[in-house]
């Protein structure tokens, strides 16, 4: 008998209540294989397909002011549709279009992959719950084949992304199914207008308490500022001139003039309406 299995199987819990604790962001480092673009391109990619579900499903004036997705609702015609939007898009080179494309793109990729994955193991309660034994969610798993490329979602956020692109905005963009993250976009990501999409991201976050928030004088921030220090210019001094670019008017004064520590926080639950 191994004695080693029935020890595991009472640890177990306790590591899975301790990685809820533990989550760190992997190192941004580029797949050199996905740095090419075609910047004469003036192809366009059509997301209609993945905008038709966000149509359908995409709770987008709930109370709470987190958009949520009817996982539990989708029905039957709108699965086929999501599967049909993945095939098409695991069927095009994303290094022929130009940069601005490939960003749309790659934001879409990463929201329909994330949707579907949910949808094909629901009902769950939090995306964290979803990997291999003692694996914190499903970001490692290989999901996609694109031009002949194994991918995981965390290859398309940080080898592909954060540093290819270099826009802090796409931590704004780019959802993990759980109520503590940006909103998922009413509207699918589009090169013409993808600058005025992600500010709008930007600004729907920071001014959401699970974005910023006091509380008892203290500064509340989401834990993404945490994990994507760097990213958001590693000192909280940094952090909050960021913050300042898309913070209200009314919210504004408070952050200019904060000089307290910074707490961070995080809701996992999944974000079903």
């Amino acid at each position: 008998m191994n004695l080693l299995r029935p020890i595991a199987i009472l640890l177990l819990p306790l590591l899975l209540l301790l990685a809820d604790h533990a989550y760190s962001a992997p190192a941004s480092e580029a797949l050199e294989f996905w740095a090419a673009s075609d910047e004469s391109s003036t192809a366009r990619i059509d997301h209609g397909e993945w905008q038709s579900v966000l149509d359908h499903n995409l709770v987008d004036n709930h109370p709470s002011g987190i958009n949520r997705f009817d996982y539990g609702g989708i029905s039957a015609q709108d699965k086929q549709l999501l599967a049909r939007y993945l095939e098409h898009m695991q069927q095009l080179d994303p290094r022929t279009f130009n940069r601005t494309e490939q960003k749309a793109y790659w934001i879409n990729i990463y929201n329909a992959l994330t949707v579907d994955l949910i949808v094909r193991h629901y009902p769950v309660k939090s995306i964290t719950k979803l990997g291999g034994l003692f694996h914190f969610g499903p970001w490692d798993d290989e999901i996609t084949h694109i031009t002949g490329q194994t991918l995981s979602l965390n290859d398309i956020e940080h080898r592909i992304l954060r540093p290819l692109f270099r826009d802090n905005r796409i931590h704004y963009a780019v959802n993990c199914a759980s109520l503590g993250c940006p909103n998922l976009a009413k509207q699918a990501y589009s090169a013409a207008d993808l600058d005025e999409q992600l500010d709008l991201a930007a600004r729907d976050y920071v001014n959401h308490p699970r974005g910023v928030d006091f509380r008892d004088k203290v500064l509340w921030v989401s834990s993404i500022y945490n994990w994507y220090r760097e990213d958001f210019g590693g000192s909280d001094s940094k952090l909050i001139r960021h913050l300042l670019q898309h913070a209200s008017p009314s919210m504004a004064p408070r952050l200019a003039s904060y000089q307290g520590e910074l707490k961070d926080h995080y809701d996992w639950a999944l974000n079903q309406p």
